[in-house]
């Protein structure tokens, strides 16, 4: 537990991961000024970023930005802040923002929980993709899973009306967990509809949804599901008001 501006809250990331490639290296120290934006206690102004003014989703954790890019790319008409702590995953976004011309796309470094709670105003964003979080499947470490009521919360509080929480994990018991926290956040509803029953497999829960289109099947997620692996999507949305 640290405490952060008088908020605690523990951390769902660990201090590993640091090694870089050449590639992810040099885009680190030659593109991070471009396209990335400094934490700072601070709403920013996503028109003065991307200079217009179009929806805004947020991504939390992109890994090594496979999947954020190719969302960017496919969706011009929106923009895209991808929030990461670790450098070498910032290093292979840069790159493939840099390789791809997009324009629609900016980074922060930086724990998501300040991220959330300073850099983003109430009602600011379309939409939150929370994709294959660390599932910290020992017991002991669940606290640390980054899907907690706390932060779901926090997050409903960014999303404009009719905004979208979009949470995607292989784990089973992480994916009962999502569904679980988001059922109970009085400002979301299920986007499937109907009524959300959770259980103690997944194979007991009614609400997961199907993955849309918009999330592209990642080459691990490909191999997961070659090997029988589960994938579960759990997308809440605003409720009316």
């Amino acid at each position: 537990m640290i405490e952060t501006a008088g908020h605690p809250h523990i951390r769902s990331f660990s201090g590993r991961r640091g090694h870089f490639t050449a590639g992810q290296r040099l885009a680190y120290q030659t593109l991070l000024e471009h396209w990335s934006l400094p934490y700072r206690r601070a709403p920013l102004v996503p028109a003065d970023v991307f200079g217009r003014d179009a929806p805004l989703v947020l991504e939390i954790g992109f890994g090594m930005g496979e999947t954020t890019a190719q969302i960017a790319q496919r969706m011009p008409d929106t923009d895209f802040f991808g929030v990461e702590v670790y450098p070498a995953g910032v290093g292979s976004l840069l790159r493939r923002i840099d390789e791809a011309g997009l324009r629609n796309l900016r980074i922060v470094q930086h724990d998501a929980v300040e991220v959330v709670r300073d850099m983003l105003a109430p009602g600011t964003l379309a939409g939150v993709h929370v994709f294959f979080p660390d599932p910290w499947p020992k017991t002991r470490h669940h606290k640390r899973r980054l899907i907690q009521s706390p932060f779901v919360a926090l997050l409903a509080s960014r999303l404009a009306p009719g905004g979208y929480l979009h949470c995607a994990t292989d784990w089973e018991h992480y994916a009962v967990q999502m569904l679980d926290v988001m059922s109970r956040e009085p400002q979301l509803e299920n986007s499937v509809g109907g009524a959300t029953v959770v259980g103690e497999t997944a194979a007991d829960c009614v609400g997961f949804a199907p993955r849309p289109d918009y999330r592209p099947v990642t080459k691990f997620e490909k191999r997961g599901l070659r090997l029988g692996h589960g994938v579960w999507d759990v997308i809440f949305r605003m409720r009316p008001t």
